[in-house]
């Protein structure tokens, strides 16, 4: 899935800072506070600097999070002017402090469903298959894995060093792992704030040497709703054309639900027989005959969007209101 998305592999433009709180609000309100024909230098412009509050780099790095979070995205591939996206706006609209936790998990989705801005996020979740790991193990696989796109004809960017690799990997650790209490060769070293999705829990400190773990199982705080968006996301995207997915292939798939969000197959068969209500038929969960598959029986008909929708409803979000 990697080289298939065509997709250009990205491993930078965080400027070295990961995704910190009120980062993507911040993003989101500058260009709705723009005209329409006004967002394409708002982060780069003379203004942008005392207009963000913060230094140049971080200011590019607030672009770039905003853009590969997909709560904004360029328009004609890049030359356009920078717009929200639909589910960018819902969710800031919605939950502009990300108090919810099904808009972190929303994020994540977004970061590691699919290679392009965030290739380092979509390798390590759909990709890597190290369960216990190091920065430099991460980065040695990554640097082999793009070897190999090169070597295939599959990748054309020559500009992939193991230097930016290493910063692409250890941005993406800070983004997910909280720093020690203690401190130590696993602390991080800047003092920065956390990224929000550490809150997810999704990569761990494994030990004092350095050494991380992707904690695969069962996730308490991930909403039915951003499950179903997921997977309706990539069955539309990769397979438009299928009408059945079997629980093995939602599991480990590249790109898949169970991949992304690190979900072994018993968390995901129990989401997969909710998912009968949750879409009011559309999608039907079917084990009885041992083969344990979920059926499209209206793919089209069903409002991916209007599913986060309902998730925020009825909840009592302060600043959101």
């Amino acid at each position: 899935m990697f080289e298939e998305t065509g997709a250009r592999l990205q491993f930078a433009g965080h400027e070295t800072f990961p995704l910190r709180y009120g980062w993507l609000k911040k993003a989101f309100d500058a260009v709705e506070s723009c005209g329409s024909n006004q967002t394409k230098h708002i982060f780069t412009s003379e203004r942008a600097i005392s207009d963000f509050g913060v230094g140049k780099n971080m200011v590019l790095s607030i672009r770039h999070w905003a853009i590969a979070s997909g709560m904004l995205a360029w328009e004609d591939d890049g030359l356009g002017e920078i717009r929200p996206t639909p589910i960018g706006r819902l969710i800031l609209k919605q939950d502009p402090y990300l108090e919810h936790p099904g808009s972190l998990w929303l994020i994540h989705w977004n970061l590691a469903s699919t290679p392009g801005r965030s290739a380092t996020w979509y390798y390590a979740f759909n990709e890597f298959n190290e369960p216990f790991f190091t920065r430099d193990l991460l980065r040695q696989r990554l640097l082999r894995r793009c070897d190999e796109l090169r070597e295939a004809k599959r990748l054309n960017e020559t500009r992939i060093t193991e230097m930016t690799l290493k910063r692409d990997v250890d941005c993406f650790i800070r983004t997910y792992a909280a720093r020690t209490a203690g401190g130590g060769r696993a602390a991080f070293e800047d003092g920065g704030l956390e990224s929000p999705l550490t809150e997810l829990s999704l990569v761990q400190i494994h030990d004092a040497s350095g050494s991380f773990q992707l904690r695969r199982g069962p996730k308490a705080t991930l909403p039915d709703q951003v499950f179903a968006y997921a997977l309706v996301t990539f069955w539309r995207e990769f397979y438009p054309t299928r009408r059945e997915f079997s629980l093995e292939a939602i599991v480990h798939e590249p790109g898949s639900p169970g991949r992304v969000f690190l979900l072994d197959e018993d968390a995901t068969s129990e989401r997969l027989a909710r998912l009968d209500e949750i879409t009011a038929g559309k999608l039907r969960w079917d084990e009885s005959t041992g083969l344990r598959q979920i059926y499209a029986h209206d793919l089209r008909g069903l409002d991916e969007k209007r599913l986060i929708a309902t998730m925020y409803s009825g909840m009592d979000l302060g600043a959101a209101a």
